[in-house]
């Protein structure tokens, strides 16, 4: 009888302490809601001081998350198995998200500091009136470049990268939009353009530019760049800034021919447990003055039209990063649906394949 209970006794242990960890895997996993908040961005895209504030305003706890690419966190989004209340997607994955209702509608009477953004971020083809998305941060794609190192060009049009004196100098950051997207606008086409004749000549003249091409690399672009192992990157705008702040000799340019303007944004995914959390939230977020010390931060553009009269002049007043979007041919990414997207990517493959 003895042995008996002692059986019990441990299968009751065994049991609670399974209960214990699988609340907390629940809680870091961001699967029990209540006063938990489960933020799912990108890496190094937040000022840390900020999710403390929040906190301490909030009373909820934050647990935060990163992914690396749009196509990975839209997979965990709805594969389901893990709850995020806040999720970061750019412009073309929120028109993508909403399509699959992967998101759940705003309640803009939750979010008053709403007002304090641009109206030219706001009612976009990706996300009309606002529905699901609210903006974050914004930039360009564009060229990075260190006028010691290059001779004497300036970059006013993409072609300019073909110029043989730049040989094993260019490095590209590993992205297939971006890097199609630049060979498409050098030929005076669109960045979403769809023309199989188009994307082929797109390809067959990145090859042409190969022997200028001394890699495609990732995060470590914006070391490499400032470290001046490269004379010039095809670089997002928020990396050129934190590499023009790391070596002030760089500088940063948008060709002629035009580029991308892209947008990231704040939206709830619809398996979210703490969606009055994910409102506030998002609504803290757009108060000017933390809009402000982010964006100081992360060194993006910020939409937040009240947040950039709080920021020192050297920033706002800089064209490289807060260009006047009247004036420039800047496109935004659509949504080219899975089997085009797929097929930027393999002829992006393509051309990594032949660069080796």
């Amino acid at each position: 009888m003895k042995q008996l209970v002692q059986t019990f006794a441990a299968i009751f242990i065994v049991a609670f302490g399974l209960l214990y960890v699988t609340h907390y895997m629940n809680a870091s996993e961001g699967l029990s809601g209540g006063n938990t908040l489960t933020v799912y961005n990108w890496g190094d895209y937040i000022d840390p001081e900020l999710i403390t504030k929040f906190e301490q305003e909030s009373g909820l706890k934050v647990i935060y998350q990163t992914f690396d690419s749009n196509e990975a966190m839209m997979t965990k989004i709805e594969q389901g198995g893990t709850t995020f209340d806040i999720a970061v997607p750019s412009e073309y994955a929120v028109d993508k998200m909403r399509k699959e209702n992967l998101l759940l509608p705003l309640d803009p009477s939750k979010l008053p500091n709403l007002t304090n953004i641009n109206p030219e971020f706001l009612n976009l083809s990706f996300d009309p009136g606002n529905r699901y998305s609210v903006p974050y941060f914004w930039g360009t794609v564009g060229i990075v470049y260190n006028p010691e190192l290059v001779s004497n060009l300036t970059f006013k049009s993409w072609n300019d990268l073909w110029d043989p004196s730049l040989k094993n100098k260019i490095l590209f950051v590993d992205g297939a939009r971006e890097i199609m997207g630049m060979a498409l606008n050098s030929m005076n086409q669109s960045v979403n353009d769809t023309n199989e004749d188009h994307l082929q000549a797109a390809l067959a003249k990145l090859h042409t530019l190969t022997p200028n091409v001394k890699a495609i690399v990732g995060d470590e672009i914006k070391m490499l760049l400032a470290n001046e192992e490269a004379a010039v990157g095809i670089v997002w705008s928020g990396d050129a800034s934190e590499i023009i702040d790391a070596n002030d000799k760089l500088t940063y340019v948008l060709p002629e021919e035009g580029t991308n303007l892209w947008s990231d944004n704040m939206v709830i995914p619809k398996t979210a447990k703490n969606i009055e959390g994910a409102h506030q939230f998002i609504n803290f977020m757009l108060d000017p003055e933390n809009a402000a010390q982010n964006a100081e931060y992360v060194g993006y553009s910020t939409p937040n039209d009240k947040a950039l009269k709080l920021l020192p002049e050297d920033i706002s007043q800089d064209k490289r990063f807060y260009p006047d979007l009247g004036s420039m041919k800047l496109e935004v990414y659509d949504n080219l649906g899975k089997r085009m997207l797929a097929h930027y990517n393999e002829l992006f493959l393509e051309f990594k394949m032949h660069k080796k």
